[in-house]
């Protein structure tokens, strides 16, 4: 028999669980305590429901954590954690310290059906949404979770593809009766889904990032295939009806692609488009995977880029590279493991 898995449910599943066990009305509440403020391996641990309570919910219901498969670890201290979902598929989750913060970046589906040209994972095609239990377990069995301060959804998958288990992990990681993080700790990235991202702002108080990487139609088509149906123009005109105060933060990834998207062309259309909205650009050095036959510009050419978005009154910065000695695009590692699973 399968058992169902209690992490990563609701307090309102939680409750719905145990009017179906016909168990007391505070017992919903003292489950989720036992689930995401202490950390219990069992079920049998949850000391104040009875025996009998505890025996009823073991009877259908598991704990549901399950720990990383493989791990990689750079020179530089990220880490990145292999864990099995969907019965044979793999997912990558990243653990990146520095000095004072510790930021994990979790994934919110196996493969990627948006097929962005310079993205390994969606070379693997889409494999299947995570759950909520997937999602958060990624969270709270990385060895490093209680050193963790901020969590990014940056991971494989596109999250506002998944957006029901994804505003479900955000429930559970932001309310009271949850891990009760500051939403400003959590940044959800996107392509930018309009038939999403609204319901997305709407939902939730977490810092949205869209993935932009040129502000021309057709190299952003040629870049991401998503362009064709969910046009930057189309994306910004939902974001600008939002109120995005100190509290929240609006920002935009741009991978940097030498000679092809960081001309001052880019400058002058980035500073156009982005007029009115209160943001950043964040820059990313390209981290190149294999058969693609983009570069990435030195750090001299970045920096000058970064600058000339500056001058246009564009907070912009640059992410450090991390990890690039652990198969550090996200979808290399899980490629391989899956490939050599086939294999054999």
């Amino acid at each position: 028999m399968v058992k169902d898995r209690l992490y990563g449910k609701t307090l309102n599943e939680l409750i719905a669980v145990a009017k179906r066990l016909r168990m007391p009305g505070f017992a919903a509440k003292q489950i989720a305590d036992w689930l995401y403020k202490k950390e219990i391996s069992t079920i049998d641990e949850m000391t104040n429901l009875s025996k009998k309570m505890r025996e009823v919910l073991i009877a259908d219901y598991e704990l549901g954590l399950s720990p990383p498969v493989n791990v990689q670890e750079s020179s530089d201290g990220t880490k990145k954690y292999l864990f099995k979902v969907l019965n044979d598929k793999y997912i990558e989750t990243a653990y990146i310290p520095d000095d004072d913060r510790a930021t994990i970046c979790v994934s919110t589906q196996a493969g990627c059906k948006m097929g962005c040209i310079f993205c390994m994972t969606g070379k693997q095609g889409f494999q299947g949404n995570l759950s909520s239990n997937e999602i958060l377990n990624q969270f709270r069995s990385m060895p490093e979770f209680s050193r963790l301060t901020n969590m990014v959804f940056m991971g494989m998958g596109e999250p506002l593809d998944n957006l029901q288990e994804l505003l479900k992990s955000l429930e559970i990681l932001t309310s009271e009766w949850g891990y009760g993080w500051s939403p400003t700790r959590i940044t959800v990235s996107t392509v930018g889904l309009k038939a999403s991202i609204g319901e997305f702002l709407q939902n939730s108080r977490c810092h949205l990032a869209v993935s932009l990487h040129s502000p021309f139609d057709e190299e952003r088509r040629m870049l991401m295939p998503i362009q064709r149906t969910n046009s930057v123009k189309e994306v910004l005109d939902i974001i600008r009806e939002f109120d995005f105060n100190s509290q929240r933060r609006v920002s935009f990834e741009y991978i940097l692609f030498k000679g092809l998207n960081d001309t001052p062309a880019h400058v002058k259309e980035l500073a156009r488009i982005l007029n009115g909205i209160k943001c950043r650009i964040n820059i990313i050095r390209f981290h190149r995977i294999p058969g693609s036959e983009f570069g990435s510009p030195d750090m001299a050419e970045t920096i000058r880029f970064k600058e000339a978005l500056n001058a246009k009154d564009i907070l912009t910065t640059i992410r450090a590279s991390r990890g690039e000695d652990i198969q550090a695009a996200c979808g290399l590692l899980s490629t391989l493991e899956q490939n050599r699973k086939e294999e054999k």
